[in-house]
């Protein structure tokens, strides 16, 4: 049985070879490469290693060099014939027939594939004529300098009804093979084929072996009822199948030294030709979510592809879309990571407006797919009633029960409910104090052994802030250090023993103080995206809705820098002087500390309950301007 060249590059393309040499040796990761001890002789020290982004194995110790057709014929002694139709099966391609005809339909693959070859330098040679100047224009507004086009193939489609097609017929073609390739369209009424592609600045689509297989366009005319348009499904071109950009991400990944870096999974062409300039591994589908089968081909290339979607809701609809569709296949070693960008900005844009070290920075502040899933589910309702808490839990336990690996899906199931218990601190604190005999303090606040939550404070509260109100003063003197966090150098200390008065704010404000300790130069911009990474933009949320409801002046667009600051640093000064207040009450009372007669009690009483009232009703901003 003879095996053409593309079945045997497919065949490798759709399995890992550390899976399958991993089933006879047991192999460890170590950098981009997995190492264990040689088959083929024995040793004490590994130096067999195996790698799947070059699909290869090597045996130092025997020297031997292989794939996994090979490895299978060396260590199971099978002819090279019985190894494919192994390999075959596991990888679920049905073997080519054995007849003329097989022969013969390969031919005219490989006869469509140089006519696709002659239709990109076509249109190439017309991207640097005076017909492609439209086109010119566009890629210099996008920042992508001559010297780039070449390296990706980009050309121009006049727009000619016939331009290509007559190019390609002068070459021998035939129209019948141009429209079975894709470029041309046969109209359903009958008459003479016409160009698919015209006016548009064209991207050519190729196969993991890196031959064209189809084109993608992108209108050149704003009014054009398509954007962007790809080639019809052929006897090249899969949509579910192919990966645009994957040729290159695969060089970049062999070339990459620098560790560990997953394959990027971005939106658009220009997002992943963008990444490609910066040095980062990025493919895109075919204008689709991505298929079962366009996350098998990513899987092969890395553990933890990361996708990339912009952070705004339309970028979370489609991050939630890809969830939904990868839960089932999940298993270890087979998941993926999420980078949500700042609202309305891609790749492309960071990379033109801040260049290649800001682009690598925002990819790679990424976040588990658990994180994106629990977050997925909280949000699908208003968790305020005993119903709609029950429904959460009840998502959160049929989404783990859909990934198909069960000690994957028990792990899922016991982290989704550790986030789920998370949600809801308070109310566990109080169950868990009352157990342990302690009992109601002052404003509800429970006294007693603290509870183990078994997560983080700054996580417990950021998520206790989705369920009940914030002060919005407190939420405004929050939102005031976000936008200007200079505003709080002169109350760093103050700020990381008070807060900003409502303990819901204690974990980010202890943040921020950290933040600025740290001597990093961070920006607004720079510490919004910091706090949602690291957990709080849920509470940034709630924050946000708060302190529009506190009239407070310093968070209005038009006041004056300087005059803001003094106005916030009054408000806050307000709030520590209640704390010292309430601390000098408590230490009053104490039969241990007697600072006041009765009539010094009254008088701080009397300042703090002002101060309160002030806070509460929002006239605190107009005794500050008084002030």
């Amino acid at each position: 049985m003879r095996f053409d060249d593309r079945f045997l590059e497919e065949l490798k393309a759709r399995l890992r070879p550390s899976d399958v040499i991993g089933r006879t040796v047991k192999l460890k990761r170590q950098g981009r490469e997995y190492v264990g001890l040689s088959p083929f002789s024995k040793e004490r020290s590994p130096s067999f290693f195996v790698n799947d982004d070059k699909g290869f194995f090597h045996d130092f110790s025997s020297g031997k060099h292989g794939d996994i057709i090979s490895f299978l014929q060396e260590t199971e002694r099978l002819s090279f014939v019985e190894a494919v139709q192994r390999l075959a099966g596991e990888a679920g391609m049905q073997l080519p027939a054995e007849d003329p005809q097989s022969a013969e339909r390969e031919a005219k693959k490989q006869g469509l594939t140089d006519w696709m070859d002659l239709a990109q330098k076509w249109f190439a040679a017309n991207l640097r004529r005076s017909v492609g100047k439209a086109a010119r224009e566009y890629l210099e507004k996008r920042g992508l300098p001559e010297d780039q086009w070449e390296r990706f193939g980009l050309g121009y489609a006049p727009n000619d009804r016939e331009g290509l097609k007559n190019a390609l017929i002068q070459r021998g073609a035939r129209p019948g093979d141009l429209v079975e390739a894709g470029m041309l369209i046969s109209p359903e009424s009958g008459g003479a084929p016409y160009d698919r592609f015209r006016d548009r600045l064209m991207f050519p689509i190729l196969d993991a072996r890196g031959r064209i297989v189809s084109f993608g366009g992108r209108a050149m005319n704003p009014d054009d009822r398509a954007k962007y348009l790809n080639g019809p499904e052929s006897p090249l071109f899969h949509k579910g199948a192919t990966l645009y950009g994957l040729p290159e991400a695969r060089r970049i990944l062999g070339a990459e030294s620098r560790g560990e870096q997953g394959i990027i999974v971005v939106e658009g062409y220009m997002d992943v030709i963008a990444c490609q300039r910066a040095g980062l591994p990025a493919v895109a589908p075919m204008g689709t979510a991505l298929t079962e089968e366009q996350m098998e081909r990513l899987w092969r290339v890395s553990a933890e592809p990361v996708l990339c979607f912009d952070g705004d809701a339309a970028g979370l609809r489609a991050a939630y879309r890809s969830i939904e569709r990868s839960l089932p296949l999940l298993k270890s070693g087979r998941s993926f990571r999420f980078a949500l960008l700042d609202a309305g900005q891609d790749p492309d844009d960071i990379l033109r407006d801040k260049g290649a070290p800001a682009l690598r920075h925002a990819l790679s502040e990424t976040r588990p797919f658990i994180e994106v899933l629990f977050r997925r589910e909280a949000e699908a309702e208003p968790l305020d009633t005993p119903e709609r808490k029950a429904g959460l839990k009840g998502r959160l336990r049929q989404a783990a029960s859909a990934i198909q690996d069960k000690d994957l899906a028990e792990q899922y199931r016991r982290d989704l409910f550790e986030r789920f218990d998370a949600l809801f601190p308070r109310q566990q604190q109080q169950q868990q104090t009352f157990q342990q005999g302690g009992r109601p303090g002052p404003g509800g606040r429970w006294r007693g052994p603290p509870p183990k939550l078994g997560q983080t404070a700054e996580g417990a509260q950021a998520m206790q802030a989705l369920f009940r109100s914030i002060e919005p003063v407190a939420a405004a003197l929050a939102h005031g250090a976000v936008d200007d966090p200079e505003r709080m150098d002169d109350h760093l200390e103050a700020i990381a023993r008070h807060g900003f008065g409502d303990p819901a704010l204690d974990g980010l404000a202890q943040e921020l103080v950290r933040l600025r300790f740290s001597g990093q130069s961070l920006d607004s911009a720079a510490i919004r995206r910091h706090l949602a990474h690291s957990g709080h933009d849920a509470l940034m949320h709630e924050v946000e809705k708060a302190a529009a409801k506190s009239g407070a002046p310093f968070l209005a667009a038009d006041k004056p820098l300087g005059e803001a600051r003094i106005r916030w640093s009054q408000a806050f000064d307000a709030l520590t002087r209640v704390a010292a207040l309430e601390q000098a009450l408590a230490s009053a009372k104490s039969d241990a500390h007697k600072a006041f007669d009765n009539s010094a009690f009254t008088l701080v009483k009397a300042e703090r309950d002002a101060l309160r009232r002030a806070i509460k009703t929002g006239t605190i901003w107009e005794d500050a301007a008084s002030s």
